[in-house]
């Protein structure tokens, strides 16, 4: 993060620089040195779809320390942090691709467990929120489908039939990230329970298991070739597949509602990670420009060099400051009161952070493009997120609307 600007203009608390000021340590000491040897277990076929070793023990070191399930505002199960105070944090993991998970920060569990802890009755919880606040499981959610356009979650159409006391659900989702991880084990599936009732009150979210009978995993998916290993997005065929009605999160017909309720901080925390993503590729920028010779001198002295660091760091903060405002309005006014704020970030953040990595693949030459350096699985990665949790477009039009609204 870079230095003064937001400190002064947002409050973060003693405690939530003194965790800002601990993160950071461990990534620069701990994770980013990691980095190579979890890359090479990911490269190696052998041992492509486990977990390395080394992952969970950074995992084991991160909760040792008290790093952990940092992005939880619940100071009985988290850190107690507001979503302001835990933004900065959420910037310094998003420096490293391996980072979130280390810290228990990683999406799709963040959003899940808050799910669980928001709407899930305590039986709800038992079997799936130990497991995932440990770190010990991972979980998925199935929302996306590939027969409709799923920008409009009205769209949704799996069924999820009640038969008696079983719901029964038969379709297909795809981009289940985390789904293929071994440890994998709930997938939090939004389907239609109320064809019949008002377009916001057709869907429901209901908790099933990884292992049910019927529960298929189709294939993995590739996001510009990169499968993501161990984790992956990957597609999958329900059919026939029985739970229990007590599995039915919520009342009836409250699928929108629990989906916009996660995906509120869920934007926050993507944008942050993004901010940190694009942080250090413009610092990798700089480096190469100031080492680099070309025609006779270094790059930093050519006008192109010097245009993409400047604006960079000018997008970057702009970013920031703007992401750092909607977590501020997220803890005073809610979802409801930040919408418009949310909405902006996710239309500004991801564009940034495209621009800057794009910038800093130039600068790289052919090196930028390959496996030798970061930046173009980090392209992948914040080129996905301008489609993940709803395109640009649809902010656009929601932001347009609520002014036009006045």
């Amino acid at each position: 993060m870079t230095p003064d600007a937001p400190a002064t203009l947002f409050p973060f608390s003693d405690r939530s620089r003194r965790l800002q000021a601990e993160v950071r340590r461990f990534l620069d000491e701990k994770i980013l040195p990691a980095e190579a040897a979890l890359q090479a277990h990911a490269a190696d076929p052998a041992t492509r779809w486990t977990i390395p070793p080394l992952l969970e023990a950074l995992k084991d070191d991160a909760r040792a320390q008290g790093l952990w399930n940092l992005f939880l505002p619940d100071d009985t199960h988290g850190a107690g942090l507001s979503n302001l105070e835990y933004a900065p944090i959420a910037e310094i993991t998003g420096r490293s691709l391996f980072a979130p998970e280390v810290f228990n920060c990683s999406a799709p569990d963040t959003g899940n467990m808050e799910v669980l802890l928001q709407f899930a009755t305590p039986a709800q919880q038992a079997p799936w929120l130990p497991g995932l606040l440990d770190g010990r499981i991972r979980s998925a959610f199935a929302m996306t489908e590939p027969a409709v356009a799923s920008s409009d979650a009205t769209n949704i159409a799996l069924p999820i039939v009640r038969d008696g006391d079983q719901l029964v659900i038969d379709g297909r989702k795809w981009w289940n990230t985390g789904a293929a991880d071994p440890r994998c084990k709930l997938l939090i599936v939004m389907g239609v329970t109320d064809p019949d009732a008002p377009v916001h009150r057709r869907q429901s979210m209901v908790l099933v298991p990884m292992d049910a009978p019927g529960v298929r995993v189709l294939r993995p998916l590739t996001v510009f070739g990169y499968d993501d290993a161990p984790h992956g997005h990957v597609e999958i065929e329900f059919t026939d597949v029985r739970v229990p009605v007590a599995n039915l999160l919520g009342a009836s017909g409250s699928g929108f509602e629990i989906a916009q309720a996660r995906l509120g901080p869920g934007r926050i925390h993507h944008c942050m990670r993004l901010i940190g993503l694009a942080q250090r590729a413009l610092e990798a920028m700089v480096a190469r420009a100031r080492t680099r010779e070309a025609f006779g001198r270094p790059l930093g002295g050519h006008g192109m060099a010097q245009e993409a660091i400047a604006l960079s760091r000018c997008e970057i903060e702009q970013a920031r400051l703007l992401t750092l405002q909607a977590a501020a309005a997220l803890d005073a006014h809610g979802n409801k009161g930040a919408k418009d704020l949310i909405g902006m970030i996710k239309i500004v953040a991801p564009r940034m952070a495209c621009a800057v990595i794009d910038r800093a693949i130039q600068l790289h030459g052919a090196g930028g493009l390959s496996q030798d350096h970061f930046l173009a699985q980090a392209y992948a990665g914040a080129r996905s997120l301008r489609l993940a949790d709803g395109p640009d477009e649809v902010h656009i039009a929601a932001l347009a609307r609520s002014m036009l609204k006045g």
